[in-house]
Parts: structure tokens; sequence; C-alpha cells
């Protein structure tokens, strides 16, 4: 009986570089399939049309010059370049052992992104340990030829490592975004972030250029008694409660008919139309939980569709006129972060599934509370506290921080 051979296997990484163009792969595969060839790893990418594939093969080593050899005539035939590194056991195993490692998404945004905000970027990414596995753009291309407004650009890095002290590394992604001029979020990149399912929304400078209460003062002749409130406690100066009430007196004796007058010429905030839609088409419930009124709240909910709106109501009395007064519990910080966790529990997802976005002291509560706490063009403290900003573009920069692409979004990436 004849004696059956052991043979030993090799590991080999082939990279090809060149023009890309249609069955390259394929004729690859081709190759490789003749000589019952094990796949370990491969990625590709294609830049402006330029390809970038590397293929880690495990394979019987009497067979290994033969599958080169093939290769380069392949590849001579196709055009683009190939080169074989071999890779050894030990080699190969560290590398299997390094995949067990956190893996984390660094997202930069901005209206332009240079070399120089990636380079500021790439070195926090470097001096706390982290690889960077991949790179990808979540916009589109940008014309050089034509202007368009609300231009944007999103990077997105996926890193593998484990940060000796995250806060320290969060201060220092917050230090440079503000430096740079661009925003940035680091997200530990599990399986809620991928399945985000609740999103809340504070209304009033967040989802709207404005400030309702201001608005309706400004009708009644006491606006600059009510913004000056306003901004104390949106900067925390001031309990939420007690400047609610004293804003809500001063409204006394105006109609409440001036309310739909206001509702209709709100400025909506740039990105919002976008925002809702792509949200809607993809199933996520939407809410509002604001600190301004109800009438408002309902006025966004019938146009873009929002699912839930917690707000505050105003009295009115038999001559339609405002009483001064509020009716049931203030939505403040507190109530807000409440019902987001209720709202959680309503819609039977994970805290770590749900959003939260808001501009003002009384959102740090729920967006602290939230899977995902976004900051939106918020005051100082606020954005001292939360560990995502967006302060650059419009509000659809939600969209990129949930990992979206704009070519994942046809004609809703469109506006």
């Amino acid at each position: 009986m004849e004696e059956k051979t052991n043979t030993q296997e090799e590991q080999i990484l082939i990279r090809v570089t060149g023009q890309d163009r249609p069955g390259l792969t394929a004729s690859i595969m081709e190759i490789l399939a003749q000589y019952d060839t094990h796949i370990l790893d491969i990625g590709q990418a294609d830049i402006h049309s330029t390809l970038s594939l590397g293929i880690l093969i495990r394979i019987d080593g009497q067979s290994s010059g033969q599958v080169m050899k093939d290769l380069l005539f392949k590849a001579t035939e196709l055009g683009v370049n190939i080169g074989f590194v071999p890779i050894s056991d030990d080699e190969y195993e560290d590398w299997v052992n390094q995949q067990g490692k956190n893996r984390y998404i660094l997202t930069i945004i901005g209206r332009s992104l240079s070399a120089k905000n990636i380079e500021a970027t790439a070195q926090i990414i470097s001096a706390h340990g982290f690889n960077i596995d991949a790179v990808r753009r979540l916009t589109g291309r940008q014309s050089i030829k034509k202007h368009y407004l609300h231009v944007r650009a999103c990077i997105e890095f996926s890193l593998r490592g484990t940060p000796t002290d995250y806060q320290r590394l969060q201060a220092e992604l917050m230090q440079m975004s503000h430096e740079q001029g661009i925003d940035c979020s680091l997200q530990k990149d599990d399986m809620y972030r991928r399945m985000r399912r609740l999103i809340c929304f504070d209304m009033d400078s967040t989802l709207i250029q404005t400030e309702c209460i201001d608005e309706l003062a400004k009708r009644a002749g006491v606006g600059e008694q009510v913004a000056e409130i306003t901004e104390r406690a949106m900067r925390g100066e001031i309990d939420f409660k007690e400047s609610f009430a004293e804003r809500v007196a001063l409204l006394k004796g105006l109609d409440a008919g001036v309310m739909k007058d206001i509702a209709e010429s709100m400025p909506i905030t740039e990105g919002v139309d976008r925002l809702m839609n792509v949200l809607k088409q993809c199933g996520y419930k939407i809410a509002i939980l604001s600190g301004g009124f109800t009438y408002f709240g309902e006025f966004l909910q019938r146009k873009y569709g929002i699912d839930y709106v917690y707000a505050n109501e105003l009295e009115i009395d038999e001559h339609n006129k405002l009483t001064g007064h509020y009716l049931g519990d203030i939505v403040d910080g507190k109530r807000k972060a409440e019902l987001l966790k209720l709202l959680a529990q309503v819609e039977k997802v994970n805290l770590a599934q749900t959003i939260a976005v808001g501009d003002g002291a009384n959102d740090l509560p729920m967006i602290s509370e939230a899977g995902l706490g976004i900051a939106y063009h918020a005051k100082p403290r606020v954005q001292a506290t939360a560990e995502q900003n967006i302060t650059t573009i419009g509000l659809d920069g939600v969209l990129y921080f949930l990992g979206f692409k704009d070519s994942y979004l046809g004609e809703a990436g469109r506006f």
C-alpha cells in the first residue's frame, strides 16, 4: 500500500493594485479555485476607479509556486500589479488573537475635511493605541465645478483597541474638534450601535431655529424680559421650572390665535426635512420631548409624522386669551429623561438603542441617559458635557453618526 504523505500548508497574502475593471476579482478567484485554495481574509477598496485588493490564502505548499506563477500571468493580462507576502503560522495566529479587541467607530464631519483635520484625528487615534482597520467616506463626492448649499463631508474610521483612559480620549477628541472646526463622534461598535430604534428631539433651537416662548413674548410686548430669562435657563444659571413659570406669567392676556401664525412661520433647522424623511423610511420611532409648548410640537408632528409629542400645555380662557398659567406638570430636564426611558419601554427597545438630541441644559439628562446623546449647536455647558456634538452642519448630521452613507439613501438623500 502506498503511504500518503502529509504536505505542509502555508499562508500567502496577495496584494492587487491598479485600474479597476469588471470581472477582475472573478478572474483571480478562478485561478485560486483550481487549487482548492482556502480564503482566510479578503478586503477591497476602490478610490477613483483605482483598485486595492487584498486576499489572505492558505494553500498546499507544493501548489503555491504554481498559483503565484498563474496569478502573475493573469495580472499582466489584466494590466494590474500583484505582489505576494508569506505569512507564518505564528504571525497569522497573532493576527487572529488581535480580533478579540474592542472595536470603535470614530466619525468626523465638517463642511469640508482637509488633510490637517484628518492628521489631527489620526494623531489622537495613534496616541491612544488604536489601530485603524478601515476608513470610509459616508458623504457623496463633492463637485469642484458647481457650488451647492449645505455641502458636508464625513469620514468614518473603524478602530480596534482598548483605550487606557476613555475620558481623556473623549476630552482630547472634543478639544481637537473645537480647534479644527469639525465635529466628531466616538462610539463602541457593538450591536446596539447598528440597531438604534428610538430618537427623541428637543424642539426649540433644535428642530426649529427659534424659542417659541420668545416669539409669543414678542407679540405680548415682553420679548426682552422673556428672552433674558430663557437664556439664563438654557445656560443652566437658573432652575428651569422657576424660569418657565416666570415666563409664562408674562404672557397673560395674549390672544391664543397668534400661535397659528407663529407655527406656520417657524424657521425649520437645516437638515430636518432630510433627517425626518430618512428616519421614517427606516422605521425609527420619533419623539419630541420639549420644554416648549404642545401646540407647536403637534404642528411639527403633523408635518413630519412624528410618533410622540410631550411638551407643556398653555392654559387658555373662554375669551381665547392666555391666562399666564400652564396645565399639568412641566416637562423639564428630569421629565425628559423619564419620558425617554418610558418610551423605550413602550417601544420594547433597550435604552442603548435610543438617541437623544438637544441644545440646552435641560436636555442634558436625556442626552446622558440615551444610548447615543448628541448636542446640536448647543450651549457651551452642554457641549462640554455631551460626548457627541454637531456644530458645523445641519441636523441631518445625525444620520452619519448612525452610520448612514449618502449612497444608501437614494432619493432620500437628495435635499
